[in-house]
């Protein structure tokens, strides 16, 4: 059976180095290049470049963990080359988005705030719970990230509160209430509110809790190791080597639509 050829962007980052550990490890798979902006650094003999066209020319699959302006540069040489690109990198822009909708329309891309498996199982029964639930039933996510995490909410509280209002049929930027960061708040009736902590170490822990006067619903979710991000990106480049062009996330891998 032939390798799938694999990119890592960002390939210098915690994420990045234990995907080059997973993609080793991986007997179908074979580490092509690596990018980022340090180069000349040497990792399993391939010493890293900037994203260039040189960079992916003979790969067969980018998996992005770099930052949204790279991420954007990744895809216009993908774009050019014809590559399918798996993207993880988070703090997208509403225009930002828009851009890599574009750039789908002539490649595969797989693109998800977090590639648990679990995290997306919550996304689709929190869709369901959303539609069904009354709407007398106050709404927060829990946010907790390590302290050098900088954008927030984090893509994985922003694929919750989408899942949220979906199933609610709104739009998500008329249901944002309030942000509260590394402090207590209390909740703003029919929005989404959001408590953010970023402090410590935590790799990820995300609640997500539908409250009125009589009960309380929570569905809870903590990541214990990055290697879980790893796998999910890791099967989404296998998954989606069999795509021409389009835009794909976990839920579709997952055939949870």
């Amino acid at each position: 059976m032939k390798k799938t050829k694999i990119t890592i962007c960002g390939s210098l980052g915690r994420m990045g180095q234990i995907l080059i550990k997973e993609v080793l490890k991986n007997k179908n798979l074979k580490l092509y290049s690596v990018t980022d902006i340090k180069i000349k650094k040497i990792i399993n003999n391939i010493k890293t470049q900037k994203n260039s066209l040189n960079a992916f020319k003979k790969t067969d699959v980018i998996i992005d963990f770099s930052n949204p302006k790279s991420s954007l540069e990744i895809l216009k040489h993908a774009s050019y080359l014809k590559k399918r690109v798996v993207i993880g990198t988070t703090g997208f822009t509403e225009k930002q988005n828009n851009l890599i909708k574009k750039f789908s329309r002539k490649i595969a891309i797989f693109k998800s705030g977090n590639m648990s498996l679990g995290i997306n199982f919550i996304e689709y029964i929190v869709a369901i719970l959303s539609k069904k639930i009354h709407n007398n039933y106050q709404i927060g996510i829990k946010d907790n990230h390590h302290k050098n995490k900088i954008d927030y909410p984090s893509g994985t509280a922003l694929m919750l509160a989408n899942a949220i209002a979906k199933g609610k049929n709104k739009k998500l930027s008329s249901l944002i209430g309030k942000i509260f960061f590394n402090k207590k708040g209390n909740f703003n009736k029919n929005k989404i509110n959001f408590f953010i902590t970023r402090k410590g170490g935590t790799i990820g822990k995300h609640n997500i809790i539908f409250s009125n006067k009589t009960e309380s619903i929570e569905l809870k979710h903590t990541a214990y190791s990055r290697e879980l991000f790893a796998e999910g990106a890791i099967n989404a480049a296998i998954w989606i080597r069999k795509k021409n062009k389009g835009l794909f996330n976990m839920q579709d891998m997952l055939n949870l639509k």
